[in-house]
């Protein structure tokens, strides 16, 4: 009996480390503007599949001369179910517009309450959730500063290298459209996101993983 308690506690122990190493995964890209750097973007991602939090922060500072010319803030909380959103809060300081969104699953519908609109999505909704490679076969994605669905298009675009960590490293570009948007991602060949870029009217934003 006391030999199956202790197989019993190691095998609880043991799932409880391999849940652990599921539960927090992070990405802390520093964001630069034509090479200035502007400030960060955080992503943590915590649990399995079954039920997973996803915690977003982001605050940019872009300075002219001794003035701070833009400002941006970005707070996101969601909460994902087997690759589908269930519930999404998000806040959000675009240089003075302030911006809000609240949506969750209720029965067979996806209810987005934002600051612009409201509307019910039908089926599995995703949001650009570009540490989920998966997300890279999607065809509509949410906006989670501005509660819109949009179509989008991604496309791979072949191999490069780029440099992470100090290293440079075999990567998969892709690029996303979306309306206005042309975002390019980098993944390992394993798939693991490693860097982010998209041309503003500012001029080139990046994320890179120092």
């Amino acid at each position: 009996m006391k030999r199956l308690v202790f197989v019993t506690l190691a095998a609880l122990l043991l799932g409880s480390a391999h849940a652990s190493s599921e539960r927090a995964r992070e990405w802390q890209f520093t964001g630069y503007l034509n090479d200035n750097k502007i400030g960060y973007h955080h992503f943590r991602v915590e649990g399995p599949a079954e039920q997973r939090s996803v915690a977003i922060d982001a605050k940019f500072d872009v300075k002219f001369l001794f003035f701070n010319a833009y400002r941006y803030r970005h707070d996101n909380q969601e909460v994902w179910s087997n690759g589908c959103l269930r519930r999404l809060t998000s806040r959000t300081d675009d240089n003075g517009d302030l911006l809000q969104v609240e949506a969750e699953k209720r029965g067979e519908m996806f209810v987005v309450d934002s600051s612009n609109q409201k509307s019910q999505i039908a089926g599995c909704v995703k949001s650009f959730a570009y540490w989920d490679p998966s997300f890279l076969t999607s065809d509509k994605l949410l906006n989670a500063q501005t509660g819109e669905h949009l179509n989008v298009n991604i496309e791979q675009l072949g191999t490069d290298h780029i440099d992470f960590k100090g290293k440079s490293t075999p990567a998969l570009r892709y690029r996303l459209t979306a309306r206005d948007l042309i975002i390019d991602l980098w993944y390992s060949p394993q798939r693991e996101w490693l860097a982010w870029e998209s041309q503003t009217n500012g001029g080139r934003l990046r994320y890179r993983i120092l």
